[in-house]
């Protein structure tokens, strides 16, 4: 038997003979799995060069790795194998749907902050335009609201159909009236937060705050609605008048009846210096009693309010420190609209001519001295009987008043004299220097020294200080004016200063004069002082400012009001009162 012939070709690897041909299996990754996907021709030339580097038969394979692509086992995972007629939308359609899901969930919170945010924009708004609403939905009492069951009185007390959250209670307070700073305090918890701004006279939204009043008010005598300035002493006497004056004004706009509270003023008693208000200005009431200030009956007739609760409320307390809350802001309702810089002051300033001329009027003994002092002025200035009319009024305020504008602690005395004699000659271009006559005024007893110096030589100057009546000569200020140590004086000190005061603003100003009065031809001041201020009122709007101009620029040509610490730097140059 022969014997078999040994197994040549052991190999998974094809053998040389020449007649094999090498297959390549037609992978995504091969040649002819490329065709499919698309060559162009350039790499097929690179391709079939590189041919030759696949003749080694060890290198090949005698059966395939791979299943062909035409079986039916081939995997179909390039888009081209599938065919031109398959549709990959199923694929995509997962793909979409997954992607939508994260980008929803990715997005949520930024939805649920937007629509958070949305909700508190709407709470804002409901809390400035229905704050009543607002508390109502969360169940939240106002903070002013008081206990109605708490009696203040033998008398039924009413609140004239409001509610409880718009009474004001003074319930924790046993000395009435407050003190200034008492007020301020109050004053201070009914208008945190935001406050709207509606028209001077218009009634807040909610409506109108007010205290409780015992029922029968009406019939006890009691003025149905009052507006009271109370005199603190806490800032200086022109301070006081000027806000003052526009509280006298708002009265009489409003036919209220205007009274005046000086407990706690410093300077004695209003009717020690002023006229009674009651007969001044009698109101629409005359003779109607005051609301009590103290007693458990009427101990919550003193109120405070915010200006836009004005309108309604019936008795109305204003002083130093809450003048803000009234005269701020919202008080430039009294301004003209329609005008300019220094016009747009024009009704408030007509507000203060009219108070000053009418309601706010000396005693007779204050109207005595200021008689007695112009009368030493005319006799000084004019001894031998000729006529005398006019002079130039000079104030220097030292103390704890420092200029506002001028770089230094007080304006300096050369500064007055040169003023005075600038304005003498522009007023006055047909008369001799010599014939000026000065009145100075002053806190300081330095400073009117200074200017007597200067021009005692060569002109006519007059002062408190040099009176030969010893009764005007003790009106003199002793010491500079600081409003911390005014207190510390005796009480009939601090009277003859007050009244040295009145003295000196009725030659300053002009106001309270007769006819045959000589009146200051111009006025001379720093802007510091509200005696500076308030003199421009007693001038008169044209004598003080000249011809003003559409734009609200004074008249330099022919103003008598001449400020010399800020020269007109700031506008407007003039302002109605100091707010503290």
């Amino acid at each position: 038997m022969a014997r078999p012939r040994p197994l040549t070709n052991i190999t998974s690897a094809r053998s040389n003979p020449p007649e094999y041909q090498s297959l390549t299996p037609r992978t995504p990754h091969s040649r002819s799995g490329r065709a499919e996907e698309g060559y162009t021709e350039f790499e097929l030339q690179q391709l079939n060069e590189n041919d030759d580097d696949y003749g080694d038969p060890g290198q090949q394979q005698a059966v395939p790795l791979l299943s062909s692509s035409a079986s039916d086992t081939f995997p179909t995972r390039g888009y081209r194998s599938r065919g031109d007629d398959h549709e990959p939308r199923s694929d995509w359609d997962k793909r979409d749907k997954g992607q939508l899901q994260s980008t929803v969930l990715s997005r949520l919170p930024l939805a649920m902050g937007s629509l958070l945010g949305i909700f508190l924009l709407f709470l804002i708004y409901l809390s400035y335009n229905r704050p009543e609403k607002l508390q109502k939905y969360l169940g939240i009492l106002p903070a002013n609201q008081t206990n109605l069951t708490a009696p203040v009185s033998a008398h039924q007390n009413t609140t004239k159909g409001q509610d409880s959250h718009l009474v004001i209670s003074y319930a924790n307070y046993t000395t009435f009236p407050l003190r200034p700073v008492e007020y301020l305090a109050e004053c201070g918890k009914l208008n945190k937060g935001y406050m709207s701004h509606g028209k001077y006279w218009e009634p807040h939204d909610m409506g109108v705050m007010d205290v409780v009043h015992p029922k029968g008010e009406e019939h006890d005598g009691v003025c149905t609605s009052t507006i009271t300035y109370m005199l603190g002493g806490e800032v200086g006497l022109l301070a006081d008048l000027a806000l003052l004056a526009q509280a006298a004004a708002l009265s009489r706009e409003r036919n209220r009846t205007f009274l005046i509270d000086d407990t706690y003023w410093n300077r004695g008693k209003w009717t020690d210096h002023f006229l009674d208000v009651r007969d001044t200005q009698p109101g629409p009431e005359p003779g109607c009693k005051a609301p009590p200030p103290e007693g458990s009956a009427s101990k919550n007739l003193w109120l405070v309010l915010d200006w836009q609760d004005f309108l309604l409320c019936r008795h109305w307390v204003i002083n130093s420190r809450t003048a803000k809350f009234h005269l701020g802001h919202g008080y430039e309702a009294y301004e003209d609209p329609y005008a300019h810089n220094l016009n747009r002051l024009k009704p408030q300033f007509k507000f203060a001519e009219d108070s000053f001329l009418n309601t706010i009027r000396p005693n007779r003994e204050n109207s005595r001295l200021i008689q007695k002092a112009r009368s030493e002025l005319a006799s000084v200035a004019s001894p031998n009987g000729a006529s005398f009319d006019s002079y130039i009024a000079v104030h220097l305020r030292r103390g704890d008043r420092e200029p506002s504008f001028f770089k230094g602690k007080y304006v300096p005395a050369e500064n007055f004299v040169q003023a005075v004699t600038d304005a003498w000659s522009r007023l006055n271009p047909d008369k001799s220097p010599e014939n000026l006559s000065i009145y100075v005024a002053s806190d300081s007893p330095a400073a009117q020294r200074e200017v007597t110096d200067l021009t005692a030589s060569r002109y006519t100057t007059f002062s408190l200080f040099q009176s030969a009546d010893p009764e005007l000569q003790a009106l003199a200020s002793p010491v500079e004016y600081i409003q911390k140590e005014f207190n510390q004086l005796e009480t009939t000190a601090r009277i003859r200063a007050t009244q040295g005061m009145i003295v000196d603003f009725a030659l300053l100003s002009g106001l309270w004069a007769t006819d045959d009065d000589p009146l200051p031809q111009a006025t001379i001041c720093t802007i510091s002082s509200n005696v500076c201020t308030m003199a421009a009122v007693g001038l008169g709007w044209d004598d003080a400012f000249g011809t003003v101009g559409a734009m609200g620029h004074i008249d330099d040509d022919h103003k008598r009001w001449v400020e010399i610490d800020q020269r007109g730097a700031i506008v407007p140059v003039w302002a109605p009162f100091e707010l503290f």
